[in-house]
């Protein structure tokens, strides 16, 4: 009890942080665990390929079955190099192509959590592609590569836009 001569004075107000409702953001989650999912099929896949005996030609029947042209400069030399690949390097690849997959994970598991520096590294990692892209579209076009582009650019102005309304601010 306090004495009766001192004034009662209310608690501070707690701050809550109410997360408000961003289908856009839910939406860039979904893509981000797509690309993930993607990646890591794409590191089981390269596992596999390190048992195989006709690399190469398996690289090019996976390029024509994703819709990319295996005629490309980039990637006929890439086809080119991979029938020189070890099976040490080719699970290397895996390895690395799954911690890319586990990355992507990340980010949509961040993003969903609200957390601001998740936010910033999926725009950083967003952004990171699109001058790549740009350069892969426009010597070869594909609706593949242009669609990634496309979202890519889209993920980056849309998280930057709104950082400050999606994520959470400590005080």
């Amino acid at each position: 009890m306090s004495a009766p001569d001192q004034p009662v004075v209310p608690a501070a107000p707690v701050a809550h942080h109410k997360k408000k409702k961003a289908p856009t953001l839910y939406l860039i989650i979904f893509y981000k665990l797509l690309k993930g999912l993607l990646f890591a099929l794409v590191a089981l896949k390269i596992y596999v390929w390190s048992d195989s005996d006709n690399l190469q030609d398996s690289f090019v029947h996976f390029l024509e079955k994703i819709q990319l042209n295996p005629d490309n400069r980039f990637w006929s030399r890439m086809a080119e190099r991979i029938g020189d690949l070890t099976e040490v390097k080719l699970v290397w690849a895996a390895v690395g192509t799954l911690i890319y997959s586990s990355i992507s994970f990340l980010m949509a598991t961040g993003l969903w959590l609200r957390i601001k520096w998740i936010g910033w590294l999926t725009i950083g990692e967003s952004a990171f592609f699109v001058p790549i892209e740009m350069f892969e579209w426009a010597k070869s076009p594909s609706k593949v590569v242009f669609g990634i582009m496309l979202g890519n650019m889209f993920v980056v102005w849309y998280l930057f836009k709104f950082r400050d309304r999606l994520f959470i601010h400590p005080e």
